[in-house]
């Protein structure tokens, strides 16, 4: 019977650390991979067909090797991008070796059998639009702050004038620097005298500002909510800017509104795991105080005060302890 995990991760992962470590103290086997290790630190050869209905055949790393078929939940955290494995390679070397990786050894890691995925690349990656998250958060009963994508110097004046002050946020984030620095755009206020045609070369996020007491994080694991209220000194706009070690958590209760919206969120992005933000703007107890941020579909969870029991929860799922909420893990369609 299968019961290997297989974590797919760039090889220094503080996260994927702490999973690792509760599967190993239950002896739950595990194997451990960058998929841009490709080459003599990872081999594999993998067989379809004549008479095998399903993917079958072995992967192998300097250390471990492992059948597909005894791989029963894959932890997809966060591998090392394959641009990365080739960078050294001219440009169209290195994007078709790039292509070639992800559609073959990717294609055949996110389509095993049977296996339990926390999560689904692909349920990520549509997960991850920010337009999406937003929809179905509304149409999940959470309160969504009033929001405008536009990239019209008009249609933002007019917005702000409408639900002003407003704040500015990235979709994705900012992407590292030529010279390898990362960086951060942070939540911001804007002053609508600024907005010019400017605004036309891309798509812009702005939203009505929420006047919020505190931030709410949950991180969502299968069946398990672990809800911690985040107190920043200042109550800044956004937290993450300022000292994490100033930061000041508090374990607090959800509602079962939201509790029920929460996990029916992640059966409509077939998600097993997710770390939900929301800004809080009255009694804890009260849902209508909840304001929907943002769900991270593959968020960090390390930092927070009870990572140790969110660890614990993820082993139970990977190692069937606990039956996932949303069936097999894998994307209907997918």
């Amino acid at each position: 019977m299968a019961s290997t995990v297989l974590v797919v991760t760039a090889l220094e992962d503080v996260t994927a650390d702490l999973v690792i470590a509760s599967l190993n103290e239950r002896g739950v086997p595990v194997v451990r991979i960058d998929p841009a290790q490709i080459g003599d630190g990872l081999r594999f050869g993998f067989r379809v067909g004549q008479g095998d209905a399903v993917w079958a055949g072995c992967l192998a790393t300097g250390s471990r090797t492992v059948e597909l078929g005894e791989v029963a939940a894959v932890y997809h955290r966060r591998p090392t991008p394959y641009a990365t494995r080739f960078a050294q390679l001219p440009q169209q070397v290195r994007d078709f070796a790039g292509a070639e990786a992800r559609h073959g050894l990717s294609g055949v890691l996110h389509h095993l059998h049977a296996a339990l995925y926390v999560n689904h690349p692909h349920a990520v990656a549509r997960a991850e639009f920010k337009p999406a998250q937003l929809h179905t958060a509304g149409q999940m009963g959470l309160r969504v702050p009033a929001t405008l994508i536009t990239n019209d110097p008009d249609a933002a004046w007019r917005f702000a004038e409408e639900y002003g002050p407003v704040v500015y946020k990235t979709f994705r984030g900012l992407p590292r620097s030529d010279d390898g620095r990362a960086g951060a755009i942070w939540t911001q206020r804007v002053d609508p005298a600024t907005f010019d045609d400017s605004l036309a070369v891309t798509a812009h996020l702005f939203q009505a500002e929420v006047p919020k007491q505190a931030d709410i994080r949950v991180t969502v694991v299968g069946g398990r909510l672990f809800a911690q209220q985040v107190s920043a000194p200042g109550s800044p706009l956004d937290w993450r800017r300022g000292d994490w070690d100033a930061l000041v958590h508090t374990p607090v209760g959800v509602s079962v509104p939201v509790e029920a919206a929460l996990f029916r969120y992640l059966l409509s992005f077939g998600l097993v795991f997710g770390c939900f933000d929301f800004a809080l703007t009255g009694p804890v107890d009260d849902p209508g105080s909840w304001a929907f941020i943002e769900c991270n579909p593959n968020g960090q969870w390390g930092w927070l005060p009870d990572a140790r029991e969110i660890a614990e929860a993820f082993a139970d799922v990977l190692s069937r302890k606990e039956a996932a909420p949303h069936g097999p893990g894998h994307v209907p369609g997918g």
